[in-house]
């Protein structure tokens, strides 16, 4: 793999330890700063608020300006966010910390596009191997990202997980720095000016639905489980680093596989492994319904890690090839839209299911909507493979 791509990738490890460090702490920084339960995970759904608002001009700005730059933009506003949760959490106020988050998540918006800056930079037959191995830069956040949060939590005394926001400042700072040293060449004027097709008339592609169907529900269900995830488990009894070494492993399911979930899509296709993950998935509401012991919150993390791993790798991969190179950033940024809005949904109301209708309840509500990604695999791919084979 050549030097841009490993670079992308450790930019997206470096946002990816982050994104894990607020997983650990943010739900239940809202549930010290709030006395309402149900509000515990609004500074989680600011976040993702502020992630779904950034998808459509983070595609646009870098159209203009370029990936470069535009990745230069989000890692400064992420820079600014972890700054405006430093002086919340020191100033006890809540809604404060939720705009700081919100910051966070535009900055995390434009980072969602290191793996198509991947494709771009590889050679051509290495789209999959690229995006699987910017998404590799994750197993390094599994490891730090909770380690981190857990380290932080009392470094600054009465300041709880205060550490943690100094944390992602420095890690935005050292992302900057990598990006200083990537070459991500800017698209030929002809290519960008080149004639287009209406949104609509690429969206109606069943390809693209199929791709968008997987990477939101891929994401939905992963965020909605993760979520809750520290919550249920503190009220189950367990402790604060207890909740984090689950994240953990969650997160080392979620990107371990991806150094060879690209062989994989070459040697198997892309419909046969979304069917994988989606399995995965439904492992992972099974054994949540079985129990609610530390190895089955552990167990059932894993599965839901490394069944988002396969759906949203492959939906990526599959959804690079609806558009043309010139529809490319009004494509993405739909794409990124559609998908990120529904998690942000997800995270405000992850917090007022946990409370008020129980983990378990929880898990029911998400398996017919992963049983309804299933669904639609089954049915465009199979009419796929019909038209792949001249019927």
């Amino acid at each position: 793999m050549n030097k841009n791509v490993f670079l992308l990738s450790m930019c997206q490890a470096l946002l990816t330890t982050g994104n894990v460090l607020l997983v650990s702490v943010v739900a239940l920084i809202g549930q010290s700063l709030t006395a309402h339960p149900n509000l515990a995970t609004f500074p989680v759904a600011s976040q993702f608020l502020g992630l779904m608002a950034a998808t459509i001009p983070a595609s646009l700005i870098m159209k203009r300006v370029g990936r470069k730059n535009g990745f230069y933009l989000g890692n400064c506003v992420g820079i600014t966010g972890a700054a405006v949760c430093i002086y919340a959490l020191s100033s006890h106020l809540f809604y404060l910390f939720s705009l700081g988050t919100f910051l966070l998540g535009i900055g995390i918006g434009f980072g969602t596009l290191y793996r198509f800056a991947a494709v771009e930079v590889c050679a051509e037959g290495q789209k999959s191997k690229a995006i699987s191995f910017v998404m590799a830069g994750g197993v390094l956040a599994a490891i730090m990202g909770p380690q981190l949060a857990v380290y932080s939590q009392k470094y600054f005394g009465e300041l709880e997980f205060g550490g943690a926001f100094v944390g992602l400042l420095i890690l935005y700072s050292l992302a900057l720095s990598m990006l200083a040293a990537t070459d991500i060449p800017r698209e030929p004027e002809q290519t960008v000016h080149a004639d287009q097709r209406p949104l609509k008339e690429i969206a109606r592609q069943p390809v693209f639905i199929v791709a968008v169907i997987v990477a939101m529900v891929s994401y939905v269900v992963m965020n909605l489980l993760m979520t809750a995830t520290p919550l249920a488990m503190v009220r189950c009894g367990f402790t604060f680093p207890q909740a984090a070494h689950v994240i953990q492993w969650h997160v080392l399911g979620m990107f371990a596989p991806s150094f060879f979930t690209g062989s994989l899509l070459n040697r198997f296709g892309i419909y046969p492994i979304m069917h994988v993950g989606a399995a995965f998935m439904l492992a992972c509401i099974a054994i949540n319904l079985t129990g609610v012991s530390e190895w089955h919150f552990w167990t059932a993390l894993v599965c839901l890690g490394i069944g988002w791993n396969f759906m949203f790798i492959s939906a990526t991969q599959l959804f690079t090839t609806v558009y043309k190179p010139a529809e490319k950033a009004k494509s993405q940024a739909s794409n990124e839209f559609i998908v990120f809005g529904m998690v942000a949904v997800t995270a405000l109301s992850a917090g007022w299911l946990e409370a008020s209708l129980g983990w378990q309840a929880m898990n029911w509500i998400v398996l017919p909507v992963v049983l309804w990604a299933i669904g639609v695999i089954f049915y465009i791919g199979q009419q796929r493979e019909v038209i792949d084979d001249g019927g």
